[in-house]
């Protein structure tokens, strides 16, 4: 029964995938505004970027901070500036980004 149930989560995990696959374009389109916004804010910092793709909501700046090496200063004025631009969902404590990207936002050119 717990390796049926294993196959069936794993199952679900990779349909959830493909959709979210199948529906980048559209979610782009969507978000083009914000997600124009989000790259000028981040521009061309490594660290910004990495701190903002662990931008969940299920860590804290603290937890960002360690795991990207970003200066905490300056990781608060990003997440401040993030908020003042309706980028954030929440309070910030646990930032978590208001639109969907994904993993290679950052890597590819802006669109």
């Amino acid at each position: 029964m717990v390796d049926s149930n294993a196959e069936l989560l794993s199952a679900i995990h990779e349909i959830r995938d493909l959709i979210r696959l199948m529906a980048e374009p559209a979610i782009a389109e969507r978000d083009k505004k914000l997600r124009a916004e989000l790259r000028r804010l981040v521009g061309a910092s490594g660290p910004k970027a990495k701190s903002v793709l662990l931008m969940d909501g299920t860590r804290t700046q603290a937890v960002i901070q360690k795991a990207t090496g970003f200066n905490q200063g300056h990781l608060s004025t990003l997440v401040k500036q993030l908020n003042a631009n309706k980028l954030l969902a929440g309070d910030g404590k646990q930032p978590k980004l208001a639109i969907s990207i994904p993993e290679d936002f950052f890597e590819s050119e802006a669109e």
